[in-house]
């Protein structure tokens, strides 16, 4: 136990450890003498650089979301994802106490509620979070434990395409919402293939509208990519008003969340999520007669083999082609 003495009118905190230098501090409260050195104490008994890096998983987490989310593509996204973590309960255990078991179990706790792709992205960030931590920070963990859980398989590839008359609902629900960019939104990541993030942080400096293209300066794949437009989709950007930000479609990924869930719920729309526009749109690029290299400069797949999943063609629209 750190030894506490009053002196002088000051409380002075004295911690001795066999194989450590000794750490001494004065306080004007007894208390506060009192917290610190049995923080300290259990720092230099861990082994670790000081007692601020004896921290819970969710105080790594905030930190990581200050310092190195913002720099992240959708970084929106990925504050909400902490965010949710923060009020699991394996963000109350100390990441000098967090063991694999814990991540075990917080991975099947998930699994009861979520797909295995979603806790495998959860296990991904708080792996990540502990690296930085490890590399960055300085903090002097032994190991990693998320490295040594296995990590669920991820779920099988949607092609979840609209049917007849569902767009129609879902425009209709879409023009009906209070946020009057919703409608477009959806109709140019139809047109375009864009995805979420691509179209939320889409400025009207990268919108050339007098040549029929956008620039994305910055991709999920790390390289700008610049995606024609079509008619429809020209038209419906021309019609917007410009908002103060900047942004073309100022909606915040939540509140987009939010509509969504709202608008496919009230068209009656079965497991339609909002990337499957995305399916959508490249499907019909290859329905229009472009190949898969043009359809890669579009939609930005570096991976041509994962445009495959993507051609789900309509047998009928084949079978047309067959005729002679």
């Amino acid at each position: 136990m750190p030894s506490i003495a009053k002196s002088h009118g000051v409380w002075r905190v004295r911690i001795r450890l066999q194989g450590k230098s000794p750490v001494s501090k004065v306080f004007k409260s007894k208390s506060d003498a009192r917290i610190w050195g049995e923080k300290v104490e259990r720092a230099m008994m861990l082994g670790i650089l000081s007692p601020e890096h004896d921290v819970t998983l969710r105080e790594l987490l905030v930190r990581y979301a200050k310092e190195v989310t913002p720099h992240k593509r959708c970084a929106s996204k990925e504050v909400s994802k902490i965010q949710k973590l923060c009020k699991n309960n394996i963000a109350d255990i100390r990441i000098t106490t967090l063991t694999s078991n814990d991540i075990a179990k917080f991975r099947d706790e998930r699994l009861k509620t979520v797909s295995g792709t979603t806790v495998v992205k959860d296990l991904f960030l708080i792996s990540h979070a502990i690296k930085t931590a490890q590399r960055e920070w300085g903090f002097k963990l032994a190991t990693n434990p998320v490295d040594n859980v296995n990590k669920p398989p991820v779920n099988k590839p949607r092609d979840r395409r609209l049917e007849e008359g569902e767009e129609e609902r879902l425009f209709q629900t879409c023009k009906q919402s209070s946020n009057h960019w919703f409608l477009p939104l959806v109709q140019v990541a139809i047109e375009t293939g864009m995805r979420r993030g691509e179209l939320l942080s889409l400025t009207w400096d990268n919108v050339h509208l007098d040549n029929s293209w956008v620039r994305l300066p910055i991709t999920k794949n790390g390289d700008s990519r610049d995606v024609p437009l079509s008619p429809k989709a020209r038209d419906i950007l021309k019609a917007l008003p410009r908002d103060i930000s900047g942004k073309v479609f100022p909606i915040h990924f939540e509140a987009l969340k939010s509509l969504w869930q709202r608008g496919v719920r009230r068209a009656d729309l079965q497991d339609l999520h909002f990337h499957d526009l995305r399916h959508e749109a490249t499907s019909r690029f290859f329905e229009l007669g472009l190949n898969v290299v043009e359809v890669a400069a579009i939609t930005g797949h570096k991976d041509l083999k994962m445009l495959q999943r993507y051609t789900h063609l309509r047998a009928e629209d084949l079978a047309r082609k067959l005729q002679r």
